[in-house]
């Protein structure tokens, strides 16, 4: 996958924010809910559809997550290895690019 693929990956705040959840993750096999966790989040019922008809699929065709539709968890898919370097720099930069309005 090239790079524009990545980030074009990352170009989405929930996408972004559930990759790093799961980078920040260890041992595997942590799983997270993501639709549970936007709605905690304050996320609303359209967040909630998107999450689960554009977000979760994309990521699940990319193989960064694998995603288990019937319980909602999320852990890491086989190409997850291929994004986390650029999840670590976002991570690590975080200050630098939320100062220049790139970030979260």
């Amino acid at each position: 996958m090239t790079l524009d693929e990545q980030l074009s990956v990352l170009s989405n705040h929930h996408r972004r924010q559930l990759l790093v959840a799961l980078a920040q993750r260890t041992p595997q096999p942590d799983r997270l809910a993501p639709s549970r966790a936007l709605a905690a989040d304050g996320g609303d019922e359209e967040q909630t559809i998107a999450m689960q008809h554009v977000h979760l699929p994309k990521l699940a065709n990319h193989g960064f997550i694998d995603w288990d539709q019937d319980t909602q968890h999320v852990t890491k898919g086989p190409q997850f290895d291929e994004i986390e370097p650029l999840l670590t720099v976002l991570v690590e930069n975080h200050d630098v690019l939320a100062d220049r309005g790139i970030s979260d």
